[in-house]
Formats: structure tokens, sequence, C-alpha cells
């Protein structure tokens, strides 16, 4: 579940990074000068950071951190759609994981 929800996340932030580009360049010839595709390319950035967060808490909290998984894929793919599809397809697996999966009980030793 860590590895997953690392993998999608970095993959988020690139995805993030290019919807951005994508963005300013739709800014710059745009007759405006603005374009919304930068702001959801900035909110998909801060949904692949909450993925990553939810990651680094699969280990002590795992409902906690499928929770944030799913939140972010769902949120992620709402944001960009189409460029988040990886990230967002990865993060709500590695969620439900974390979500379904049965916490391991340690042993106890004498």
């Amino acid at each position: 579940m860590f590895a997953m929800g690392l993998i999608a996340g970095i993959f988020g932030i690139i995805a993030a990074i290019f919807a951005i580009f994508v963005g300013g360049v739709d800014a710059a010839f745009s007759s405006d000068g603005t374009s919304s595709i930068f702001g959801l390319g900035v909110s998909a950035m801060l949904f692949s950071i909450l993925g990553i967060v939810g990651a680094a808490m699969s280990k002590p909290k795992p409902k906690v951190a499928g929770v944030l998984m799913v939140i972010s894929g769902i949120a992620g793919f709402i944001s960009i759609s189409f460029f988040y599809i990886l990230s967002g397809i990865l993060f709500i697996i590695g969620g439900f994981m974390g979500i379904l999966g049965k916490k391991e009980l340690s042993k106890k030793t004498a």
C-alpha cells in the first residue's frame, strides 16, 4: 500500500505540473490572460501531496491512510481528469487495500 501510494503521488505531481504548464500556455494565448486549468493543476498538486501523506501513514493507521488516498484519487481525477488517470487508479486501489485490509497483530514475546 505504501509503495503504491508513493508511486501514485509521484505520477500525480508530474501530471499536476504538466497541467499547470498547459494552463500557463492557455493563459498566455487567451484574450483575458487567465486559465482555469492552472488552478485545477494546483489543486491536483495539493491532492497528490495529500495522497503521499496518506501513503506515509499506511503503517500506523491504515484505515485513515486509505481514506486519504481514496479522497486524493477521486478529487485529483475530478481536477485534471485524463492527466490524473494513472495516479487516480493507483490511489484508489491502494486506498481500498488500506480500508478493507486487516491490521496485522504483533506477536508478544514472553
